[in-house]
């Protein structure tokens, strides 16, 4: 399974870098307008032909754009397939929790447990001693 796997990521990898030089070498829309102008004669000799370049670059970026998405969707696919054996599994898979401790104070780190047996509220008014 690792095989396929890294014979898709070099492929991929691969067309990625020559869409990118493909994608860098085409002119842009707006080079046919500068043509018009008067600065147009290097197209016509160019190495595909005035217009053949533009066919045969373009179609090579689509056929990798599709290279591209294919590798794409087998390495998702591939890298979800993989089972993971109990033994390599997750470092958190082998974490031991500890025990909840009964009395709520001291799952605070520092405070003060409460009283046993708590002292009840005074009911009646308050007393002033006499002096």
């Amino acid at each position: 399974m690792n095989v396929v796997l890294t014979i898709l990521l070099a492929v991929q990898i691969l067309s990625a870098l020559t869409m990118i030089g493909l994608i860098l070498m085409q002119h842009g829309k707006g080079a046919d307008a500068g043509a018009a102008f008067g600065g147009g004669g290097a197209g016509s000799a160019s190495l595909f032909g005035a217009s053949g370049g533009a066919n045969f670059m373009s179609r090579s970026t689509a056929v990798l754009a599709a290279v591209f998405l294919g590798c794409t969707l087998g390495l998702a696919y591939f890298g979800n397939l993989r089972t993971v054996a109990p033994s390599s599994g997750s470092v958190l898979e082998g974490v031991v929790t500890p025990a909840q401790p009964a009395d709520a104070s001291q799952q605070i780190p520092g405070a003060v447990p409460a009283p046993a047996a708590a002292t009840p509220a005074p009911t009646g008014p308050a007393q002033i001693p006499a002096k």
